[in-house]
């Protein structure tokens, strides 16, 4: 029984642990979104565009019409043929970037041409993705964490709410909010590139340009900048970001590997600590499950006390999402019990995304393929 115990043990500490941390989780979402917002500075809302994503005028549409009283919207690509026709919001500018620096992703350089198009007298920089429909008080709530000078810059999340919602498309939104399960109070890991918001004078002060040279994510770069100025990154959970994307199975598993694949290169030490987890986590249900089918009721019983609590945290991610976005209160009737049901599933896929990515470090992202390697100091000169 060494090796049942070796890998179970270590898993019950970690489901315990993650169960108080949920609820910890929980209650810092409830005071958030409770909490009243005062000062509204001035913001620029950069996001990138490149082709058509499912929904983008409505996306577009939903970022022009933001409950915030001061905001200019850039819709920025590497060039006009990115733009598709009929998609654009009267309330907006277009930056063309026309990068060409081999060794840096399209999109960092068109968020870089687009920070330089920005007006000057917006105090805050806040950053979208195409394929996300912003609720209409998203920015007020993006940008609220920053009244704290501690707080170097702001994230929100995604919630994958695919329409009508087939196997592949539920479980990916399932796998994501693991991620987002990571983001809570105090200090987090990351921001996600989605649903950022940094100071203006924090961005230059931190040197975010630097680090947005030889690099293909933004937002793991710029979690690193506002580290290494040893400021913290504030979750605010009422920026989070409805998705209706929706993808096959084997979309699914190409687009785990890239996201995990990113990690491992610009975010190694998050990358080390999932991988370990999930090889207890597995390797204890595996084990589990075989001491229960070779006779012994422990297995059977150590199996549930993996399981349950995984399944309660799923319920419980969906509910917290649902009170962030109550105008999708039917999706989440029909779906968001499946979060819960596929929860022990996720987990397996979670350790597939893993290993997986430890091999190779070449993804394809929009159009290009890339060679992912961590820039160095001297390479952000």
């Amino acid at each position: 029984m060494f090796w049942f115990w070796f890998l179970v043990g270590p898993a019950l500490i970690l489901t315990v642990a993650s169960v108080i941390a949920e609820r910890g989780r929980a209650a810092y979402i409830a005071s958030r979104l409770a909490a009243k917002r005062s000062d509204r500075p001035p913001v620029t809302v950069i996001v990138p565009v490149k082709g058509r994503d499912e929904g983008l005028r409505e996306n577009l549409a939903a970022l022009a019409s933001l409950d915030y009283p001061d905001y200019e919207l850039l819709i920025v690509a590497h060039s006009a043929a990115d733009i598709p026709p009929g998609v654009l919001p009267a309330r907006s500018r277009i930056v063309l970037a026309h990068g060409d620096r081999p060794h840096t992703g399209e999109k960092v350089q068109n968020l870089v041409a687009a920070v330089q198009a920005a007006r000057k007298q917006s105090r805050v920089f806040a950053f979208a993705d195409s394929d996300g429909r912003v609720p209409r008080r998203w920015l007020e709530a993006l940008v609220d964490p920053l009244a704290d000078e501690s707080v170097g810059a702001a994230t929100g999340f995604r919630w994958f709410t695919p329409q009508p919602a087939n196997f592949g498309s539920v479980l990916r939104g399932v796998w994501d909010a693991v991620s987002g399960g990571m983001l809570g109070p105090g200090d987090n890991p990351f921001v996600w590139g989605g649903a950022m918001a940094i100071r203006k004078q924090t961005f230059f002060q931190v040197r975010i340009l630097e680090y947005w040279k030889n690099t293909v994510s933004d937002d793991y770069a710029l979690s690193a900048a506002v580290h290494a100025a040893g400021l913290t990154i504030a979750y605010a959970p009422g920026a989070l970001v409805p998705s209706p994307e929706r993808v096959s199975l084997s979309e699914l598993f190409s687009w785990a590997r890239r996201q995990i694949t990113i990690t491992r290169v610009y975010a190694r030490d998050l990358w080390l600590r999932g991988l370990l987890a999930h090889l207890f986590y597995c390797g204890a249900m595996a084990a589990s499950l075989v001491a229960g089918l070779h006779g012994h009721p422990v297995g059977w019983w150590m199996l549930a006390a993996q399981v349950l609590p995984g399944i309660w945290k799923g319920a419980r991610r969906a509910a917290m999402a649902r009170l962030v976005l109550p105008e999708y209160k039917a999706w989440f009737r029909r779906c968001g019990w499946l979060h819960a049901l596929y929860a022990p599933l996720a987990t397996w896929l979670w350790l597939w995304a893993l290993l997986a990515a430890a091999f190779g470090s070449t993804i394809k992202w929009r159009g290009y393929r890339y060679e992912l390697k961590k820039p160095t100091p001297a390479e952000r000169v």
